[in-house]
């Protein structure tokens, strides 16, 4: 159906509702702005003495990203992707895989990384290298081997480390001298890059660390010979030929993933540690005081942080946490400030706290998020006291623990020479401000579009368990109106690991959920166990099964907000989600039928056995050892249980949740004589950035819930 031939909400309507379609503008803005990311302010850099911000940004409509410069409240270009001549190469497919995990949806100049002094910055575009000096003159190309991803300067910017085909090459800045530090030794190898799962599931992007004096690399070796294949194909394009992606299931083999340190005088050093035991390389980085890595076992309860010989490769330990469920890796931590005191994690009264120097430095009842860095003997870090914000906060000798973000929000950020950036989501949008000692407050500006249409979540905590949630309503509705009918309910949630959507800040998804609530609908999105920001209880409240417990928080924050507000119509509840939100609402259908009355379930990852090793046994365990957590997980096996309208929705091309999800479920309800709609999104991923795709999701989703729950 065309956007302009969708009806009214019908229904649900109050007097002096609307009598056609509410905000025909915004599923097509959503779409053109790559849900108003285009056009804001991100990967901020700032340089030791704190003057100088770099950062990536594009226009509002156009996904080419640049580099820019900000120094004393003025921007200054320093490369952007249309000044600069590549030829007719593209992007390597290991740069395509760094976009899809990092979830980037913007092309150009998407990363970069800087030297020392930040006064050089280096960034590849489409295979080819380039770099800039950050204070003066134009972006210059690196000649490379070969179509190059990730590379990165020397600490004192007089060489430039990438890969290509797989091989580790170091360059003078000028191209000369090209050297290849290691090579793989098959197909399934390659030196510094990363793997599926430590991208995926661990958020370690980087496959090679320099040495501080620039002598070294300490690399990242992965083989995946052991690894399942599978071939990625886009039936819409049968010329194509599949492309091959080692993806690791629960319970198969993982890469075989080992440390190297390689010196720029061809010395090739193991870096040791029991391999067997902790096959896991978590995190890694070299410092002043050595080369550091963090390492987790298969099974995940156990984590060790070791300090590495460069000369030997030996390791000793210097902290190691253990839990009878499994050890969360927090971002930036297992890291040392200047003195040498170790940056680590640890789980205490409830609370996960941050270790600095073996002293415990957080109060309980802080959450710590993650590590943003260290200054000196400062540590940046973000936490919560309300699960609801986020906040950045400084732990130093001298002052303690103090909070630098006031406003209500989530806010992270970074830190240097005695200046602060804080990248803030407010419930008036998003702000990246610079806070210096010797001046006034200031903003890197910021050209992303203010969306059409505001959220105007009213925030609840409901139930015995004080579920966190947000009621959208429609803006013209009126419940006190003579003649006001009852509204539809639609349940939006995600209430997975990892994400929160219930936030103090105007996210995307809010904006989503209102676009729902002007059709007619009260959208309720709860954030139940397993979610992040209460505490380690809360989110392991889901090892061994990961749907009863979120699909009970969901009935019960929806009974308790339908007792406050008696105009929600809980005889016509749908629910809609993406990712683990699909396979929720999938779950949804199948297993309280009485309760919700329809389901969109986009990317719904149904079948636990097709989902990685490091993610899916986190919180299920190893499918040898409990098949039952698996079983109880695995939707195709309910298939005859669907009595509702359920619409599966899934990119064909999807190397996260494989396509294979949604065909298998549609398969066995085909099997039991189940009655669906399925909705193959071609060419897309997990991530849907085809404008006009991700503007038609948002109709067509409205459609089916219209069909079957205002007939």
């Amino acid at each position: 159906m065309a956007e302009a031939e969708i009806s009214p909400a019908r229904g649900g309507a109050s007097r002096g509702a609307p009598s056609r379609f509410r905000s025909p503008d915004f599923p097509r803005q959503f779409g053109r702005t790559r849900r108003f990311s285009l056009g804001a302010v991100r990967d901020v850099t700032l340089s030791p003495d704190g003057r100088r911000a770099l950062f990536l940004r594009t226009e509002p409509e156009d996904p080419l990203a640049a580099l820019w410069s900000w120094e004393d409240g003025r921007e200054r270009p320093l490369a952007h992707p249309r000044d600069l001549t590549t030829g007719p190469s593209e992007p390597t497919e290991e740069e395509l895989t760094r976009r899809e995990r990092a979830r980037d949806t913007a092309s150009g100049v998407t990363s970069y990384a800087v030297d020392g002094a930040a006064e050089l910055a280096v960034f590849s575009l489409d295979g080819a290298v380039w770099a800039v000096r950050t204070r003066r003159g134009e972006p210059f190309p690196v000649p490379a081997a070969g179509p190059a991803t990730d590379p990165r300067p020397s600490p004192d910017g007089r060489l430039v480390a990438y890969v290509t085909g797989g091989a580790l090459h170091v360059a003078a800045t000028d191209g000369s001298g090209d050297r290849r530090l290691a090579a793989p030794e098959s197909d399934a190898v390659t030196y510094g890059l990363t793997d599926h799962v430590s991208a995926e599931s661990m958020g370690r992007m980087r496959g090679y660390w320099w040495a501080p004096d620039g002598s070294a690399l300490l690399v990242a070796r992965v083989d995946e010979s052991a690894v399942e294949r599978r071939y990625l194909a886009d039936p819409a394009e049968p010329h194509k030929p599949p492309r091959v992606q080692r993806y690791p299931v629960a319970g198969t083999a993982n890469a075989d993933v080992t440390c190297w340190l390689l010196g720029l005088d061809g010395s090739r050093v193991p870096v040791e540690w029991d391999r067997e035991k902790f096959e896991y390389l978590a995190a890694a980085g070299w410092d002043a005081h050595g080369p550091l890595v963090t390492v987790q076992s298969r099974d995940q309860r156990t984590v060790r942080t070791l300090a590495v010989d460069p000369a030997s490769g030996g390791t000793r330990v210097l902290a190691e946490q253990r839990d009878d469920h499994w050890v969360e890796l927090v971002p930036g931590a297992y890291c040392r400030t200047a003195s040498g005191a170790l940056v680590v994690p640890c789980e205490r009264e409830g609370t996960r706290r941050l270790r600095v120097g073996g002293e415990v430095v957080t109060p309980p009842g802080l959450q710590v998020r993650a590590v943003l860095g260290t200054d000196g003997d400062s540590v940046l870090f973000t936490a919560s006291d309300d699960p609801v914000e986020t906040h950045v906060w400084a732990c130093s000798p001298e002052s303690g623990c103090t909070r630098i973000s006031s406003t209500p929000g989530v806010h992270t950020g970074l830190s240097r020479g005695g200046t602060t950036v804080l990248d803030s989501l407010t419930d008036d949008g998003r702000q990246v401000g610079v806070l210096r000692a010797d001046g006034p407050p200031a903003v890197i500006t910021s050209r992303a579009e203010e969306p059409s249409l505001l959220p105007r979540p009213v925030r609840l905590t409901l139930g015995e368990r004080r579920l966190r949630t947000a009621l959208f309503l429609p803006s013209w509705y009126d419940p006190q109106a003579a003649g006001a009918a009852p509204l539809p309910v639609l349940a939006d949630p995600y209430s997975g690991p990892g994400l929160q959507l219930v936030v103090r800040g105007r996210t995307w998804n809010a904006c989503v959920s209102q676009w729902f609530a002007e059709q007619g609908y009260a959208v309720l999105v709860t954030d139940g166990r397993g979610t992040p920001g209460r505490g380690p209880a809360w989110e392991k409240a889901v090892w061994g099964d990961q749907l009863t417990p979120v699909l009970e928080d969901q009935t019960d924050a929806l009974h308790a907000a339908a007792e406050r507000y008696p105009f929600l119509d809980l005889d016509r509840v749908g629910i809609r989600g993406w990712s683990f939100g699909g396979w929720l609402a999938a779950a949804a259908v199948l297993r309280r039928p009485e309760t919700f009355h329809a389901a969109v379930a986009g990317a719904p990852a149904v079948d636990p056995r097709l989902y990685d090793t490091h993610w899916k046994e986190r919180f299920l365990g190893h499918p040898a050892e409990y098949p039952e957590h698996y079983d109880r997980c695995t939707l195709t096996r309910e298939a005859e249980s669907l009595r509702r309208p359920l619409l599966l929705v899934h990119g064909t091309t999807d190397d996260n949740v494989a396509f294979a999800h949604t065909l298998r479920m549609s398969a066995a309800l085909q099997a039991a004589g189940r009655e669906h709609a399925v909705l193959p999104l071609s060419g897309e991923s997990h991530i849907v950035s085809d404008e006009v795709t991700s503007m038609r999701l948002l109709t067509t989703q409205l459609v089916f819930l219209d069909k079957a729950l205002r007939p």
